[in-house]
């Protein structure tokens, strides 16, 4: 039975959660819905096209490497750009799907025109940690869209605490208390804080679920800074009780709130590029999409019935909580025969961001270990094939680092190009020189044709993205559009290098089975000191010089010269990143957004909200301290 410091909730209704296993189906009902001949057209085109390309290049490449003979370092080299080829030609592919999807118009959701029946639906807020006023704002806010735009549903709020500070937690509770003093008719608000967060958010939730859940069809799970509209919410809802095979729905989450230059950078490259990889993500998951840990509503009972996780066996033995839980729970209700969905064009969904290159690459490496787990859920018996590509993703989107790394490594200690002959004129014709034919470097049009493929996916959608009529009424000014997009892609090409160093050290330290402490994460806008910068930054540093000392004294390849000298500044790139540009003097390096330029309105009272909050609490300290 689970002990509670603090507990305002109303009467338990007990819903039964039974075990899982990865070697049996358990349960497992009729799925009514198929992917169907449509369905598998876009499959088709989302992995043939990537197969037939990746194997074009490498064959050039080996053409290419082969013509003295396809040495044993060539050889390595050759397998490795195989293995990135798959990977980044996805990435086009799957952004190039994105665009039919929206020039054909199918990025809507099919729901049930019939009146639909109102259901009791629990907003979930796990929280650790977490800045009391900050948290309670933004659920406040919520409320109050709930409230005015009220529908026939009936919505629950739950802020579930596992904060074991006791200054946070008597705030969580003083916000609590403020929170139902403002009264949200249309919405109940409960508060409880576990005594032991045993199995962290993931046990968080299970708690709520065999107490709370059977009382609700459906839940909303929010994370410490999910931020969603009253219209937002109302239209998952929607969507699930118009489709009775759907066990979750996951919305797009936009980035908002940064206000830093790294910050803006994450923030503008999920705004005006980040749509397009989710419309063509949509277009070949299907009804086996993927589950982001938040901002998705799910069939409670579904939910409970087939997606208990249980632990793994440890490189020693030892049981390990599955971090990254979110995927496999995806794949757990598709195996169950629900449907997983992705509605990428749900307006009013958001979440908040790192603020800084050091903050985004800790929350990265807590991610690495969690998705380095997948790699062995792979074989799990019942799992469809697209969820199983859903759990390789995840991995393959850190193990990729440790594998560019290699590439860029190896490939700058190969020649690059035929040596040039000792002589152009012969005993025959002392007079008149023989030029040779100058051919195009080969080395230099790949280089071209990779960084080509990174930016594609950019590039259309800034551009599809700049045809939008808001994006138009927002900006007022097409050179402050193009001119954000040019500095957004000379940063993200700076801030890579470090990136694809961070995540090969993290992933490493995963696949040696490291443990990892899984901190709450910095919301806050603070920057670090040059000593610590350095001590984080260290290995990128000293490999940038290394990479930049081969190129001047050695026969190292220039071309990987931009990543040697991102990797020697890694350090004040690092410091840079946490600069507040949100309101410097050239609009251009603020990066700003749509929604940066003309705030939403729940942003903006999100914003009110939480700054009331804390001047509330800040008050109740100053009485209490007197």
């Amino acid at each position: 039975m689970t002990r509670y410091a603090a507990s305002f909730m109303p009467d338990r209704a007990p819903l039964h959660m039974p075990a899982q296993t990865f070697a049996q189906v358990v349960g497992q009902r009729a799925l009514q819905k198929s992917t169907g001949v449509v369905g598998l057209i876009w499959r088709l085109a989302a992995f043939i096209p990537t197969i037939v390309l990746t194997v074009l290049v490498c064959v050039s490449i080996n053409n290419y490497l082969g013509r003295d003979g396809v040495m044993m370092l060539e050889g390595v080299v050759l397998a490795l750009v195989a293995l990135t080829f798959v990977w980044l030609t996805f990435s086009v592919n799957t952004a190039c799907l994105g665009i039919i999807r929206v020039a054909l118009n199918r990025s809507g959701y099919d729901m049930a025109s019939a009146d639909l029946p109102p259901a009791n639906i629990a907003l979930l807020v796990p929280i650790y940690h977490e800045e009391p006023w900050a948290v309670f704002g933004n659920a406040s806010a919520m409320l109050k869209e709930l409230t005015e735009n009220a529908d026939d549903n009936r919505y629950t709020l739950y802020i579930l605490s596992d904060t074991r500070d006791p200054r946070i937690a008597a705030l969580e509770e003083r916000a609590f208390a403020v929170l139902q003093l403002e009264r949200h008719p249309r919405v109940a608000v409960h508060y409880r804080r576990r005594l032991e967060n045993t199995d962290k958010k993931i046990g968080n939730l299970y708690d709520w679920i065999e107490n709370w859940g059977a009382a609700h069809e459906a839940m909303i799970v929010l994370d410490a800074d999910s931020l969603m509209s009253g219209p937002a919410i109302q239209q998952l809802a929607r969507a699930l009780a118009g489709d009775p095979d759907a066990g979750l729905i996951q919305s797009r989450p936009m980035l908002i709130g940064a206000q830093t230059l790294f910050g803006r950078v994450q923030q503008f490259s999920n705004s005006v590029y980040g749509w397009l990889l989710a419309e063509g993500l949509a277009s070949w998951s299907q009804h086996e999409g993927n589950y982001w840990g938040h901002n998705a509503i799910i069939r409670t009972k579904a939910f409970a019935e087939s997606a208990r996780l249980p632990n793994l066996k440890g490189w020693r033995g030892r049981e390990q909580l599955i971090l990254s839980h979110d995927f496999v729970e995806a794949g757990m209700l598709r195996r169950a025969g629900w449907t997983v969905r992705l509605l990428p064009q749900v307006d009013g969904s958001f979440e908040e961001t790192p603020q800084t290159l050091i903050d985004y690459i800790l929350r990265d490496q807590r991610w690495c270990h969690g998705n380095m787990q997948h790699l062995r859920l792979l074989a799990t018996r019942g799992f469809h094939m697209i969820s199983r590509i859903h759990l390789l993703q995840g991995a393959m989107a850190f193990l990729m680092s440790p594998v560019w790394l290699a590439v860029v490594i190896l490939w700058s200690f190969l020649s690059v190009g035929r040596e040039a002959p000792a002589s152009y004129f012969s005993m025959a014709n002392p007079l008149l020189p023989v030029w040779p034919e100058q051919e195009l470097n080969i080395a230099w049009v790949y280089l071209f044709f990779v960084y080509g493929m990174l930016l594609f996916p950019k590039l259309f959608g800034a551009l599809l993205f700049g045809f939008k009529r808001a994006t138009r009424a927002a900006y007022s000014s097409t050179a402050m559009y193009v001119g954000s997009i040019l500095v957004e892609l000379v940063l993200s090409v700076l801030y890579a290098p470090i990136m694809m160093v961070q995540h090969t050290i993290a992933t490493l330290s995963a696949l040696l089975g490291r443990n990892m402490s899984w901190l709450p994460q910095n919301r806050g806008q603070g920057s670090y000191g040059w000593l610590a910068t350095l001590k984080f930054h260290w290995v990128e540093t000293v490999l940038g010089l290394t990479l930049m000392g081969g190129i001047i004294f050695a026969d190292v390849s220039v071309l990987i010269l931009p990543i040697a000298v991102s990797l020697a500044f890694a350090v004040p790139l690092s410091r840079l990143s946490a600069w507040p540009v949100a309101n410097v003097g050239p609009r251009v390096l603020r990066l700003d957004t749509p929604h940066s330029l003309d705030e939403p309105l729940i942003v903006r009272s999100a914003r009110n909200e939480r700054a009331w909050m804390k001047s509330v609490l800040s008050a109740g300290d100053a009485i209490a301290a007197e």
